[in-house]
C-alpha cells in the first residue's frame, strides 16, 4: 500500500446478467475454482496500490456470503441501486463515510477477472496525476458500420480517434461522486462512469490498455476467460 492517498477499488455486483443464459448472476459463475468476482477481486486486491475493496450487492443477495471470501485487505459491503450509476454512487458514499474526501475511487466491472497489474499502475499512476480522472480503454480496431431500419448498412463510420472504453476507471472520489450526484439528481442516462465526468465538465485521460481485459457477457466469453486466465498464470510461472 503505501499510498499518500488512499486507493480503494469500488465494485458494483447488484447486476443480474440476462445474456449469460444462466439462472445466477454472471459475477458468480466460475472457472477455475473461483467465481468471477472473486478472480476480479483478487487481481485488485492483489495489487500493491490499492488499499481495499468496497463490493456493491444488490439487495438480499445471499450468494456473497456463501463464498466467505477472504483477502488480506478490507472488503466494504454496500447495498446496490436501481441502475448501475446508483450502485458505485452507493459505493462511494460509504468510502467517504469511512475516509472523508481524501481518496482515490477505482471502478471496476466485476465480470472483467483479466485486468493486469501493469494496466492497473498505468491508470491509478495516470488518474492520480490528473483532476479529472483517467480510464483504461482501447483503440477501435475494427470497421465500424451504422445500421439501418432493415439491418442495411447506411453508413462507414470513421474509427480514427474512437476508443473502446474499459475498467477500472479511476478518479478523485470527490470528482465522481459530485458527477454521479447530477446525472441522479437529473435522471440522465450515462453508460459508464467516465461520461458522468465528462457531462459535468472534466475530460478524464484515456490510458491504453490490454485488450484481453474482457467484460465477461456471454458464455463464449467465460470460456475465453478462462483460456487467457490459464495463459497469464503459465506466464508469470515462467517468470
Amino acid at each position: 500500500m503505501g499510498n499518500s492517498v488512499p486507493v480503494w477499488a469500488i465494485v458494483p455486483a447488484a447486476g443480474i446478467g440476462t445474456r449469460m443464459q444462466s439462472d445466477i448472476p454472471k459475477q458468480y459463475l466460475a472457472f477455475q475454482g473461483k467465481t468471477l468476482i472473486e478472480h476480479s477481486l483478487d487481481r485488485l486486491l492483489s495489487h500493491p496500490q490499492i488499499d481495499g475493496a468496497v463490493v456493491v450487492l444488490r439487495e438480499h443477495d445471499t450468494t456473497w456470503e456463501s463464498l466467505a471470501y477472504h483477502a488480506e485487505k478490507p472488503v466494504f459491503i454496500a447495498t446496490g441501486g436501481e441502475e448501475r450509476h446508483d450502485s458505485v454512487y452507493n459505493g462511494l458514499t460509504t468510502l467517504q463515510y469511512r475516509f472523508g474526501n481524501d481518496a482515490i475511487a477505482l471502478v471496476h466491472d466485476a465480470v472483467r477477472p483479466l485486468v493486469s497489474h501493469r494496466d492497473l499502475s498505468n491508470v491509478i499512476d495516470a488518474a492520480t496525476r490528473h483532476s479529472a480522472g483517467a480510464i483504461l480503454a482501447a483503440p477501435v480496431a475494427d470497421t465500424l458500420k451504422q445500421q439501418g431500419d432493415k439491418m442495411e448498412i447506411v453508413n462507414t463510420l470513421p474509427r480514427d480517434g474512437l476508443w473502446r472504453a474499459l475498467t477500472p476507471q479511476v478518479f478523485h472520489l470527490q470528482t465522481l461522486l459530485n458527477a454521479l450526484k447530477q446525472v441522479i439528481d437529473n435522471n440522465l442516462v450515462i453508460t459508464d462512469d467516465a461520461q458522468a465526468v465528462e457531462l459535468s465538465g472534466h475530460a478524464p485521460l484515456l490510458v491504453a490498455g490490454d485488450a484481453s481485459n474482457l467484460k465477461i457477457t456471454s458464455p463464449a466469453d467465460l470460456a475465453l476467460a478462462e483460456r487467457i486466465w490459464l495463459n497469464q498464470r503459465d506466464q508469470q510461472d515462467d517468470e
